[in-house]
């Protein structure tokens, strides 16, 4: 039985950096690449929350010590938001997040995804040693 704990503690131990971190870092460079941005959504919800997960842990550290199973349930919550057969990241992002920030600052700061980029402005430049009219 040592053995087995032994083993489970150290599967355990890297669960979580490959779960919070390892494929979350992959799976945005496959996104920066495809030319879907239903996964460009998905990852950078992720990367949003994440971060504001870890923020609100440093903060909450003393009371979160005393909760024995508080990385279990971290572990749990990140994997939902991971995991692409739930897509929790832009779940969260879509039904509270955004609804938030659009009712705080109005549609008029979001742009519609539908919509395209606006054009580019026109870049003018001179190099040195070039054709001019003096």
């Amino acid at each position: 039985m040592g053995k087995f704990l032994t083993v489970m503690t150290h599967l355990h131990t890297l669960a979580g950096p490959s779960v919070m971190l390892l494929y979350p870092l992959y799976a945005s460079v496959v996104a920066i690449e495809s030319t879907s941005k239903l996964d460009d959504e998905q990852w950078l919800a992720y990367w949003i929350l994440y971060s504001f997960l870890t923020l609100m842990e440093m903060v909450l550290q003393p009371m979160l010590q005393w909760i024995p199973i508080w990385y279990d349930l971290k572990l749990a919550m990140v994997a939902w938001l991971v995991l692409p057969q739930f897509r929790g990241a832009a779940f969260i992002y879509e039904k509270f997040v955004r609804e938030k920030l659009i009712s705080k600052y109005g549609a008029r700061y979001f742009r519609d995804k539908s919509s395209p980029p606006p054009p580019a402005a026109a870049k003018v430049s001179l190099k040195p040693n070039e054709d001019r009219i003096d």
